[in-house]
């Protein structure tokens, strides 16, 4: 082999291990920009999906917040404009103890503000005094209550252009309009719960105008018009880089100079709807990370190979331990944008829990009122006892007077039962539900009502069955539907000359329990479970008693009906399901 043939085939054998491993670097970054060109449009659209997804979960989450709070406060006036004391009030002009009747409402119920006009528009009564005298002549609650026979909606502007919402009906006597009671709803409460979970939030009625926004700026303006206020001239690059993610779907619009993701839910109520605006920032963070993912993927492949490939080790070596550590650091940041990623959505579940907490805490207040007419009966209860226990020890029967006291003792315990029953609500959900024997919880209000059975002299008769007679249910929201109707009992009977009263359990197809009385009967059966229907005296009570006795009823499954006996008297039964497993089930 001749010295030039010898070149030639040393030439030949470094061309091809000079230039072998470079297509092989051309081929892998070719397969590599693919590779990533793919991840990125198709990470973004999932990811985006994601996003307008739980944008729409949390958006029907808001949705149901503000139709509760409106749902809640919507019954408020009609329940008020049937208020006795209120019509009275109107109709002698004497508003004395009307304004703090309204206040005691308010916080029962949890409403912003009460007020009672009287039909030229001057407040006679409010929940906040300050209030009283002032003249609403032309304002829409009072205008379109009187041309309505129903509950009316309002929206308007107040000085300071904040929102007001309410609720407004007119009190009649007979066909006579005495005036309009007018209940605030407080919405703006939800502004302040949104603020931090979206970039921007808005809730518009039907004309499309803002009536609730995380931005003050925005309000009361069209979306179009929102969306335009404030802008700023963007930098070149953001601006392109915007309009290319506009066009290719990724983004919606862009809020406060971010680009967003546009969500939309209605509110079924007079046509609102409520838009939501998520950041884009999400994207970009899950696509980059994915994207320097890969390219570390590839990278550390095109340095292997060219390790491998390559006569000269150690120089490329040199190259690629550089490359490692740059790669390193690159890795380094990207799980620390990762760890603050996981600690914004945990923030994020936090709120979520938070919203629905506060959503539970909004119906304490529909509570507050039968918790507080609960109170009164084993209040009334001690107070006989200890009258008793003061007798009983003046004569030296010392043995009486501690079982009087043993009875004040347990009654106390009762009532504290009553108030963790209230914060217990506020704290967990609804799953107290257990089994509960019928003959206990008879016992236990047949005790509590003892002195009062005693001090009137009424003859009882209880009729309980041998085995016990289990539904399911709470041990003291029974014993508060039982008690309920033996005072209706004894109040009916007292009126007679020898009052009885009989108490029948039973059980069949169902679990029954009647109490009967000889008293003069039930006059007004259409009023009879109506909120503050009463035919006692006024300030013996506020005609809570049986309306809150059938909601608990009718919660549990049951129903109580009430009719007159042919002997005279009156006969309330409630009926409840037999404990099974169709109880179980419904737990």
């Amino acid at each position: 082999m001749t010295s030039e043939s010898r070149k030639n085939q040393v030439a030949s054998r470094f061309d091809s291990g000079f230039w072998r491993p470079r297509v092989f670097l051309g081929v892998l970054a070719i397969i590599a920009a693919g590779v990533i060109w793919v991840t990125i449009v198709v990470l973004s659209a999932r990811t985006v999906a994601e996003i307008r997804a739980e944008s729409e979960v949390r958006l029907a989450l808001f949705s149901g917040n503000v139709m509760s709070e409106l749902r809640r406060s919507s019954i408020v006036p009609q329940l008020l404009a049937r208020d006795p004391h209120l019509t009275s009030a109107l109709a002698t002009g004497d508003f004395s103890q009307s304004s703090q009747r309204l206040i005691e409402y308010r916080d029962e119920i949890g409403a912003a503000r009460l007020l009672l006009l009287d039909v030229d528009g001057r407040t006679v009564a409010s929940s906040d005094r300050k209030e009283l005298g002032s003249i609403h002549r032309t304002a829409p609650y009072l205008v379109n209550a009187l041309r309505s026979n129903t509950t009316v909606f309002n929206s308007q502007l107040d000085e300071l252009g904040l929102p007001i919402f309410t609720y407004s009906r007119k009190v009649m006597q007979g066909n006579e309009v005495l005036g309009v009671i007018v209940v605030s709803v407080d919405l703006k409460k939800y502004e302040r719960s949104w603020a931090g979970i979206a970039e921007a939030l808005i809730v518009t009625d039907s004309s499309g105008a803002i009536l609730l926004t995380t931005d003050s700026r925005w309000r009361n303006k069209t979306e179009e018009e929102a969306l335009a206020l404030g802008t700023e001239q963007a930098k070149t690059w953001t601006a392109l880089r915007t309009a290319w993610l506009t066009l290719s779907g990724a983004i919606d619009t862009v809020v406060h100079g971010r680009p967003v993701i546009r969500s939309e839910a209605r509110i079924p109520f007079q046509g609102w709807r409520i838009v939501g605006y998520s950041s884009h920032e999400t994207v970009r963070e899950r696509v980059a990370t994915a994207v320097a993912i890969e390219v570390m993927a590839f990278a550390i492949l095109a340095a292997t190979l060219f390790y491998t490939t390559s006569r000269q080790a150690e120089r490329r070596s040199a190259r690629l331990q550089k490359e490692s550590r740059e790669l390193r650091k690159l890795n380094v940041l990207l799980q620390r944008e990762i760890a603050e990623r996981k600690k914004a959505e945990k923030s994020l579940e936090v709120a979520e829990q938070t919203i629905a907490q506060s959503s539970k805490l909004a119906a304490l207040g529909e509570m507050s009122a039968a918790v507080s007419h609960e109170l009164n009966q084993p209040l009334a209860a001690m107070k006989t006892y200890l009258a008793g226990a003061r007798l009983l020890i003046s004569r030296k029967r010392t043995e009486e007077a501690v079982s009087s006291l043993q009875r004040i003792n347990d009654l106390i315990d009762r009532m504290g039962a009553i108030t963790r029953q209230l914060k217990s609500y506020a704290s967990k959900n609804t799953e107290t539900l257990g089994k509960v024997d019928m003959r206990e919880a008879v016992t236990s209000s047949l005790s509590m009502m003892e002195p009062q059975l005693r001090q009137l002299q009424i003859e009882l008769s209880v009729s309980l069955p041998e085995e016990p007679t289990l539904v399911l249910g709470d041990r003291y929201r029974m014993e508060q539907v039982i008690v309920n109707l033996l005072r209706n009992a004894v109040d009916a009977a007292a009126s007679v000359d020898t009052p009885e009263i009989t108490v029948l359990l039973a059980e069949g197809d169902h679990v029954s329990l009647s109490v009967l009385d000889n008293g003069d009967g039930i006059h007004d059966f259409d009023s009879l479970f109506e909120p503050f229907y009463t035919t006692k005296d006024p300030g013996d009570g506020l005609g809570l008693g049986l309306a809150i006795s059938s909601s608990i009823v009718n919660d549990l499954g049951g129903r109580l009906i009430a009719r007159n006996r042919p002997e005279g008297g009156a006969l309330f039964e409630m009926q409840l399901p037999v404990y099974g497993e169709d109880s179980l089930a419904a737990q």
